[in-house]
């Protein structure tokens, strides 16, 4: 896909997002402006009733994760509004039945079946925009413990390969990268490919004020973006 191409298909998800007044995309959304530009992220399928969750969920290949998928639904970890490691039909329309439950008779917005990717390591990336210097991408260790480690470096956007190259090696815990306990080491090129795009996603839609892809799990030595949120500037609401 073209960068044009690209810009298009990101330009039409957040004009609609604009248009029903939304303050962030949903997470499948924000995966599908980053998939858009080449970023690994997970199979997954959207679906609202768990008659359409049980076809969504063979067709990617048990276990899956199910998780509430709406533009207000953040935080859905700490809300219990995912379910992981659900290995069969029945666990998934329990696992439905809790969560639609939790979620209230006021939620409208859908859920998410998708598959479930292990692996140790977590990472994270994403963008902030500054007033002075515009889109700024972040890196760092990622999970539910990045907010009590915050071990994460800054770089302002557009990024060369060298760039990304010097954050990966920014951070504390830069050895996590190499190959350690029997893992491999993480694939350079993927995680350099990453920063750059989301700084140039920054830098292609101005109405973008956060990118936030945590975790980014490392898969064998691939990272893959299990979760996403774009936050749009007030701007966008």
């Amino acid at each position: 896909m073209s960068l044009n191409a690209m810009r298009s298909k990101g330009a039409t998800i957040i004009q609609r997002a604009r248009q029903s007044r939304q303050a962030a995309l949903s997470e499948y959304d924000s995966k599908r402006v980053i998939a858009a530009y080449g970023v690994p992220t997970t199979r997954e399928v959207l679906v609202q009733t768990a008659a359409g969750a049980d076809p969504a969920a063979r067709r990617i290949g048990y276990p899956v994760a199910l998780k509430a998928c709406a533009a207000g639904a953040s935080h859905k970890t700490e809300k219990g509004l995912v379910a992981l490691d659900l290995g069969n039909d029945k666990d998934l329309r329990r696992a439905f039945a809790t969560l639609k439950a939790r979620a209230g008779k006021s939620y409208d917005g859908d859920f998410l079946v998708q598959e479930m990717v292990r692996g140790s390591r977590e990472l994270m990336i994403g963008m902030v925009r500054d007033p002075r210097f515009g889109p700024c991408v972040m890196f760092g260790l990622g999970g539910v413990f990045s907010e009590i480690l915050q071990d994460v470096v800054f770089r302002v956007a557009p990024l060369s390969r060298r760039d990304a190259l010097e954050m990966l090696r920014g951070i504390r815990a830069h050895r996590v990268l190499d190959a350690v306990r029997g893992m491999k080491a993480v694939d350079v090129d993927s995680l350099c490919h990453i920063l750059m795009t989301v700084g140039q996603i920054g830098l292609d839609h101005p109405d973008i004020a956060e990118i936030d892809i945590n975790p980014l799990i490392v898969r064998d030595d691939k990272p893959i973006a299990v979760d996403a949120l774009i936050v749009l500037s007030r701007q966008a609401v």
